[in-house]
């Protein structure tokens, strides 16, 4: 049984679907005015992550994952490129899907866009003030959040708390408010900024509002998984849930998850382009494997914090290293392996508890850092097998398929290399071409094994071989 560590009720709980056998899962995606930086990448592969161990537990998961296309940062990023606002999402919504699809993260079940729900976040906007739980000033619609009885509870705050740190906010907007709790649903318009037009006047959304009216309109009022990273948690799930369950009188997510920071630095500081010591995933997958970078987000618990550092990027190629020559150990292997022996099925048999602990320690809150660590052991126990003077192609085949799919739920495909009859094929290719002066096909062949983790060493006894380790 899956248990999640549900944020609204800070333990962990048995989870159960709305609808037996399936999920309905929402996680908020980026705000699009510039690349994603690690930290932003973290929420996106551990949400991936988790949706991929759902799947492989049997689960059909409708995943929703937006992109806010209008927001303030989004209209500043485009004042300063001289392009339009439509023209800067679109730019790094495609920045987002070239990156992603590096860390091999799987296209969400719907991508929506804020710009094409703006009638619906209106409707959503209005029965909220025909409830009075908002209100119209000069343009500005404002959301009652005292009127929300169990404001706070998400964040573990009480509205006293919550009304210190609001009173000590200045500007014009906290002098319109009724209250300085209340956050803003709609935005009067601007001269000069994109606007749409609306009962109490032209504007545009407030951040928080496209969330609830997005979740809501392709999941249905109550939806079993909302996630995020952990500086969502308030004020934007808070208010999600304020505004959400005020419109539909709904309970609006049954689990809340977070997931926890990337780290930078000797004092473990949150990563964030606030602060500036972000690094972006567009950079990095340039001059990092892109497995490097999935393996290292992925393989850590959640809520767990992840320092980025080349120690830790270094660790994670070594360990991932490892698992693939694992992979292409057993897959040579197979070459020789005979039909079937007599301990097929206790062999069998004792890889496949390895599995179930690998189910038990996911199983709890979706502990990657615990379920990378069976598969390691799984990794150990078919090195021993392949080591064997005789190996069964039956057993062989079975744990090595468990292992694919095992090693798959944290987004790492393995690609079969080629096989040792094929490098000294292309190293007699690549000498006799060598021979003729054809050194444009020779470099051509060296860089192809060397994509393939081969290293040729040119010594006065011919050309050697080694695989990469």
């Amino acid at each position: 049984m899956i248990k999640i560590y549900n944020t609204l009720t800070r333990e962990k709980e048995e989870f159960h679907p709305i609808t037996a056998g399936k999920v309905k899962m929402y996680v908020c995606g980026p705000t699009v005015y510039n690349y994603i930086h690690i930290g932003n990448g973290r929420s996106t592969v551990s949400f991936d992550t988790i949706r991929r161990y759902l799947e492989f537990r049997g689960y059909e998961v409708n995943y929703v994952s937006n992109f806010t296309d209008v927001d303030d940062k989004i209209i500043r990023a485009a004042k300063e490129l001289e392009i339009t606002t439509p023209e800067v999402a679109e730019r790094f919504i495609k920045a987002f899907e070239e990156d992603t699809t590096k860390l091999n993260v799987k296209p969400a079940t719907h991508h929506p866009r804020v710009v094409d729900y703006m009638q619906d976040i209106i409707h959503f906007i209005q029965v909220l003030l025909d409830k009075e739980y908002a209100y119209v000033i000069d343009g500005d619609v404002y959301y009652r959040t005292r009127k929300f009885s169990k404001y706070g509870r998400l964040s573990d705050q009480s509205v006293d708390e919550l009304e210190v740190g609001a009173s000590k906010r200045t500007g014009a907007e906290q002098q319109l408010k009724e209250d300085p709790l209340d956050f803003a649903l709609w935005k009067n318009a601007k001269k000069g900024e994109i606007s749409w037009q609306a009962p109490w006047g032209d504007g545009r959304p407030g951040w928080h509002i496209e969330c609830s009216v997005m979740a809501t309109q392709l999941l249905g009022d109550t939806i079993d998984i909302h996630g995020g990273g952990q500086d969502l948690e308030f004020p934007h799930h808070e208010n999600e849930i304020a505004q959400s369950e005020a419109k539909t009188g709904q309970t609006f997510a049954n689990y809340w998850m977070h997931n926890g920071y990337v780290t930078i630095g000797e004092d473990d500081e949150k990563m964030s382009k606030s602060l500036g010591n972000f690094v972006t995933v567009h950079e990095i997958v340039q001059r990092i494997d892109p497995q490097v970078i999935r393996f290292f987000l992925s393989t850590t618990q959640y809520r767990r914090p992840i320092r980025y550092s080349q120690k830790t990027l270094t660790e994670a190629s070594n360990n991932l290293q490892r698992l693939k020559n694992t992979y292409e150990n057993a897959v040579f292997r197979l070459n020789d392996a005979t039909t079937s022996l007599a301990d097929d099925r206790s062999k069998k048999s004792e890889f496949s508890q390895l599995v179930d602990q690998f189910i038990v320690e996911m199983d709890d809150d979706f502990n990657a850092a615990n379920g990378i660590t069976v598969v390691y052991e799984i990794a150990k126990w078919i090195n021993r097998y392949v080591d064997q003077a005789v190996v069964s192609y039956e057993v062989l085949k079975f744990a090595l398929d468990h292992f694919v799919e095992l090693i798959a739920i944290f987004g790492i495909v393995f690609e079969e290399n080629l096989a040792d009859e094929q490098v000294d094929q292309l190293i007699i290719e690549r000498n006799e071409a060598r021979k003729n002066k054809e050194f444009a096909r020779s470099d051509e062949i060296r860089d192809q094994l060397k994509e393939q983790g081969i290293i040729l060493e040119d010594t006065p006894q011919g050309t050697r071989w080694r695989r990469k380790s």
